[in-house]
């Protein structure tokens, strides 16, 4: 009895070790690994563009942070410390459970086209609290004479992006704070309903939206269409906003690659509005807005025009 016992024990002392090491394993396995453009399909020549790298060589530091955000990851153009050149800011917002490190050639790709992309490792960022704390971060970098951001961050021109339940997150991150008012922009990627985010008590007002957004989602999955933003609701959240708006759905997208599948648009976008890119506009202005009339996009509603501009 007692070598059975002792043998029971042993089995479970390994399964013990063998669950640790693969939650380690998982914990430090990228989410979206580099290349990860390779395989994405595009249905135009600006969404191809954009989707690959920029002119920029690219830089990045790590630096501990307060809960929930644990560790700040930015990435930023490598020639930034050498000159008096400021640079828009993009902000990164989690999906639930997901963290910047996972996903670092998402920021690192983004920061060719001559962004400070900021991430964290916030996993539950729905009420927007770790998206304002991260705005906060660098903005007193660019105030702190001892930072390598210190006079880069270009004030005037700040953006956001956020997948899922980060996409509720950022429509908190540029209504709900009091530092709001420095986004200029937003892209928000399969963000959760507002019935799921009130059900996960990060509650968000879509009608308070202010700034040019663009709001990008799949059409395959349940998970994608029928619990985080079915059709009807993600045209609902569309007529709240007030603001230039654009949406479309990528077409047979699901859930967990709407993260990464739509780059080229959001870098497009963002290079649109945050760097006044005439040739990234075309992918949205006018009634030949590449988007709109894209064969990998459907359900697209088109209201940005040359007056938005």
């Amino acid at each position: 009895m007692k070598k059975i016992l002792k043998t029971l024990l042993i089995v479970l002392a390994v399964l013990l070790l063998l669950v640790v090491i693969w939650l380690v394993y998982m914990n430090n396995t990228p989410t979206v690994k580099s290349g990860y453009t390779d395989n994405i399909e595009t249905g135009g020549s600006i969404e191809k563009t954009y989707l690959s790298y920029g002119s920029y060589e690219t830089a990045s530091v790590t630096v501990e942070a307060e809960k929930p955000m644990e560790r700040y990851t930015v990435y930023y153009p490598s020639n930034l410390e050498n000159g008096s050149q400021t640079y828009p800011v993009v902000l990164v917002t989690n999906g639930t459970g997901h963290r910047a490190s996972k996903y670092a050639a998402m920021l690192e790709r983004l920061a060719s086209w001559g962004f400070i992309v900021v991430g964290n490792e916030d996993a539950a960022s729905g009420t927007g609290k770790g998206a304002s704390l991260t705005l906060e971060y660098i903005l007193s970098e660019n105030e702190d004479k001892n930072s390598r951001f210190y006079r880069k961050v270009d004030t005037e021109n700040i953006g956001i992006t956020g997948y899922s339940q980060g996409g509720a997150g950022a429509i908190n991150a540029i209504t709900a704070y009091e530092n709001s008012r420095y986004f200029k922009t937003a892209v928000l990627l399969s963000p959760a309903q507002e019935a799921v985010a009130v059900e996960n008590e990060y509650p968000y007002d879509s009608s308070a939206i202010h700034i040019p957004v663009l709001l990008l989602a799949g059409t395959s999955g349940w998970m994608e269409t029928e619990y985080v933003l079915p059709l009807n609701q993600m045209e609902a959240m569309f007529d709240k906003i007030s603001a230039p708006k654009l949406m479309a759905r990528r077409t047979g997208a699901e859930h967990e690659t709407m993260m990464y599948l739509t780059d080229g648009y959001t870098t497009a976008w963002l290079m649109y509005q945050l760097q006044g890119d005439q040739e990234a506009s075309k992918a949205f202005v006018g009634g030949n807005a590449e988007i709109c009339n894209n064969p990998y996009y459907q359900d697209q509603k088109c209201q940005i025009s040359e007056a938005n501009e």
